[in-house]
């Protein structure tokens, strides 16, 4: 009579357990397949451009199922709608979590990338088509970043394919800070602030040395050490100025 009460007990805990793994596998199918329904919804919303409607599948996804097999995707598509919408903060936000949580990824350069490409395309004036004349008082902070950013990028993964457009942009942002802080320099030097603009001046010289705005950085020291009465390093700059742009014409 023992036995007969154990091997019925023993059947009995073998159903419960084989139902349970049913309910288990049942669960989780359940849960891949509404993962992948939002999945595809996201990528239909971003192939037809609508980067909203796409961010708010992507968030959902990766709120509900942030482990699951679509996570790290969805995650670099939700960087890539928020650089659409022109939502900075959350794009790098997002950028930042992926490179934090992913150190061995794939994919990781194109988040470094994108990370630059947000500050890049910031309204702060240094979009790739918004090269006009900076201002004095324009925030140059976007413009620094997004070049670090891609800096760092082309340091970690020199032969990504996002390298040689990165170089281009950091090419543009270097000639467009160097423009901003000679800018800054003349607006100085019309109101007769000749010290600061001789710091602005010096600091494109040292720290842009391959733009075009530095031949100019040199006449303005030159220029500004006259007005001041110190001709020994107003000749001294000349020199430099003639031996390293003799064509040069302020």
């Amino acid at each position: 009579m023992i036995n007969s009460k154990v091997f019925v007990l023993i059947s009995l805990i073998l159903t419960l357990v084989g139902c349970s793994g049913k309910d288990d596998m049942t669960l989780e199918s359940k849960r891949m397949n509404n993962a992948f329904k939002l999945f595809e919804k996201a990528k239909y919303s971003m192939l037809s451009g609508n980067y909203r409607s796409a961010v708010e599948y992507l968030e959902r996804l990766d709120s509900l199922y942030p482990f699951g097999d679509y996570s790290e995707q969805s995650q670099l598509n939700l960087i890539y709608s928020y650089y659409k919408l022109d939502d900075q903060a959350k794009g790098v936000a997002a950028a930042d979590r992926f490179i934090r949580h992913n150190t061995k990824h794939k994919d990781l350069d194109y988040a470094y990338y994108m990370k630059g490409l947000i500050y890049y395309s910031a309204d702060t004036g240094f979009g790739s088509d918004v090269f006009s004349s900076p201002l004095p008082e324009k925030d140059t902070e976007n413009a620094r970043k997004s070049f670090e950013s891609f800096a760092e990028m082309i340091r970690l993964f020199p032969n990504s394919k996002y390298a040689k457009d990165a170089q281009l942009r950091m090419f543009h942002l270097r000639n467009q800070l160097a423009k901003h802080e000679l800018f800054v320099a003349n607006y100085y030097m019309k109101r007769e602030a000749y010290q600061a603009a001789l710091a602005r001046a010096q600091y494109v010289v040292d720290h842009y040395p391959r733009t075009p705005s530095v031949p100019y950085a040199l006449h303005m020291m030159m220029t500004a050490y006259d007005l001041l009465d110190l001709p020994e390093k107003s000749e001294n700059t000349r020199r430099v100025l003639l031996l390293n742009f003799p064509g040069f014409k302020g």
